[in-house]
């Protein structure tokens, strides 16, 4: 069955979004446990430095570590630019996102002049009986001066 057969599940589609927006409340509380609770036990994180890893135990250190160094204080906007099924089980989200009030990066990397670290987000979400979970996770940063598109 093609994508097109069976559409967008309205319902799966609100969870979805609903996974994603509690993603932004953790990031914004500074919490790494409830940031990395959707992930799947073997979930790949790409970070925007490039760094892989896998699993939820690793997403939520390296999620500690950020939020109490570089991200101590920040808020993040996510703005979902599509939702695709590629099958009524699995779903790529593609999303805008902004790291605002960024003071300060790890030596080498720069500081965002206007303080808002910028990246493309890939989410790949597998729906397993009535619970939607991440399976990827793949930043990549955006150069200086450029927004989404």
């Amino acid at each position: 069955m093609s994508p097109v057969e069976f559409g967008q599940d309205s319902a799966a589609e609100a969870q979805i979004r609903s996974i994603v927006a509690a993603q932004v409340t953790a990031w914004d509380a500074g919490d790494a446990k409830a940031f990395a609770k959707d992930l799947a036990p073997d979930a790949s994180f790409t970070n925007r430095f490039g760094t892989v890893m896998y699993g939820p135990a690793l997403f939520t250190e390296r999620h500690r570590e950020i939020f109490a160094t570089f991200y101590k204080g920040t808020t993040r906007h996510d703005s979902i630019r599509r939702i695709r099924f590629v099958t009524p089980d699995v779903a790529i989200v593609d999303i805008d996102s902004e790291v605002r009030g960024v003071k300060a990066m790890p030596a080498g990397i720069a500081t965002p002049p206007d303080g808002i670290n910028r990246t493309q987000l890939m989410e790949v979400f597998v729906r397993r009986g009535d619970r939607w979970w991440i399976e990827a996770y793949h930043n990549v940063p955006l150069a200086q001066g450029t927004r989404g598109g």
